[in-house]
């Protein structure tokens, strides 16, 4: 996967959060969104805090604010959930603005819109500030099973590859004259489904033997060694440390 496949939710930057070890990132925003998910419901101040830790390290990553709300419009299926649980949950009940709402259902939206808000909130920011290939390169750093990590990065390619085999198949089909405008053409696009799977497994043997012929014997050789130093380790857990004492006061308060 060269340097030039950078996926499009990843800003170019300078900052000092572009400048941390991939796998620092991945560990900090982790362990944040474990720390969020842990903090009571009731303590609504922890959240507000949280979201200003949020803020601060966009700031320091230069993350315009625009940006980071355009792409939390990602949440909107679980807000639509949320909003549904206080007319649907059952128990004690009370009236807002002439309207019956559940109370426990009142707790549980709340909870999902913060931590959930919270939750994509550090997953853009991640994504904002690291590449595509150093997310990649950090996740085998951490360990986590090279099978795991081969099924991403394939996944994410082909991802690519299949979307632009579909674009110039609905090309040939618009210079052709057909447009989809019913459920009488659903036979024309069930076909095009059928000869895209065909064409995406037919590529994918062709890759394989590919790469069996230059040597793959089921793992990818390691070319970037990513490390990081002390500092650079105190730098990231900054983020998690701070939301754990937050965390900790709102189970004690």
């Amino acid at each position: 996967m060269g340097a030039g496949h950078a996926h499009r939710l990843y800003r170019h930057g300078h900052s000092p959060v572009h400048e941390l070890p991939p796998h620092c990132k991945i560990a900090a925003t982790f362990a944040f969104v474990l720390v969020v998910v842990s903090t009571p419901r009731e303590a609504m101040w922890a959240f507000g805090l949280y979201a200003a830790l949020i803020a601060a390290v966009a700031a320091a990553a230069r993350v315009p604010a625009g940006l980071l709300l355009r792409r939390l419009l990602i949440e909107v299926p679980f807000v639509a959930f949320a909003v549904l649980m206080p007319f649907v949950a059952e128990g004690e009940r009370v009236d807002v603005l002439g309207m019956s709402l559940s109370v426990s259902g009142l707790w549980g939206a709340w909870n999902v819109l913060a931590k959930g808000t919270l939750g994509v909130a550090a997953s853009v920011l991640l994504a904002s500030t690291t590449e595509l290939r150093a997310l990649l390169l950090g996740l085998q750093r951490l360990k986590l099973p090279p099978l795991l990590v081969q099924i991403a990065s394939f996944m994410i390619r082909y991802g690519d590859v299949i979307t632009g085999e579909l674009r110039r198949m609905s090309i040939a089909r618009r210079s052709r004259g057909f447009e989809a405008r019913g459920i009488r053409h659903w036979g024309v696009l069930a076909k095009t489904a059928g000869a895209l799977f065909i064409r995406s497994y037919e590529r994918g043997e062709r890759v394989y033997l590919a790469m069996v012929s230059r040597g793959y014997a089921g793992s990818m050789p390691v070319i970037d060694e990513v490390t990081a130093t002390r500092a650079q380790w105190a730098y990231a857990a900054a983020l998690p440390v701070t939301a754990l004492a937050v965390c900790l006061m709102g189970w004690t308060l």
